[in-house]
């Protein structure tokens, strides 16, 4: 069996296992998110390409980044650093509820790169080593909320390409057991650049 999902099962059953933060309350999150509206939108979906959607995506995934946010130490972004700084775990749980409560826009795949980037999702490059992405998020991009894994689904493109390279650099390191720096750090520019535009127009 491909060690990634060897890894990823039993992220699986360690997360279930774990010790969960505090239920979310949608209610509570819509008023704390009014400072997130001027990147990530009124409705979680961002206008700049640059930011993410967070529309759709798993509560407590959402909740997890705020928190390394703030830690500081996996991932860092100057910007959310002073977003983040007042917020507290609660806090935290209650964004991710209330922005998983919502729906993201469907996007639009560059068909010029969506081809190559289907293959890779779909079945990764055996000859480098590059796992396929559909094993952990899915064969519509929605992810594992139980095992963390994000939802991809009509993400930006040019986001999931600058995050790929940010583990490809080791700049992000808040993947579990070094999962997607391992993956990203084998795949090549071309790879990247088509494997996001893919997701953005994937459902």
């Amino acid at each position: 069996m491909n060690k990634w999902l060897v890894l990823a099962a039993t992220i699986s059953l360690t997360t279930s296992a774990a010790t969960t933060m505090a239920a979310g309350d949608v209610t509570a999150g819509k008023a704390k998110s009014a400072s997130c509206a001027g990147c990530h939108g009124m409705d979680g979906n961002s206008v700049n390409p640059e930011w993410p959607n967070l529309a759709g995506q798993h509560a407590k995934y959402i909740a997890k980044q705020l928190g390394d946010f703030k830690a500081g130490t996996d991932r860092n972004n100057a910007t959310m650093s002073g977003m983040v700084a007042g917020l507290n775990p609660q806090d935290m749980s209650d964004l991710g509820a209330y922005f998983a409560s919502l729906p993201v826009k469907q996007g639009v795949a560059d068909k010029a790169l969506a081809e190559a980037g289907q293959k890779l999702y779909r079945g990764g490059n055996p000859a480098t080593g590059v796992a396929a992405c559909i094993g952990c998020h899915g064969p519509t991009g929605a992810g594992n909320p139980a095992a963390n894994f994000p939802s991809l689904s009509g993400q930006h493109a040019k986001y999931i390409e600058n995050q790929l390279n940010a583990f490809k650099t080791g700049e992000r390191k808040n993947d579990a057991g070094k999962m997607m720096r391992s993956i990203a750090g084998k795949m090549s520019e071309k790879e990247i650049k088509a494997v996001a535009a893919y997701v953005q127009g994937l459902y």
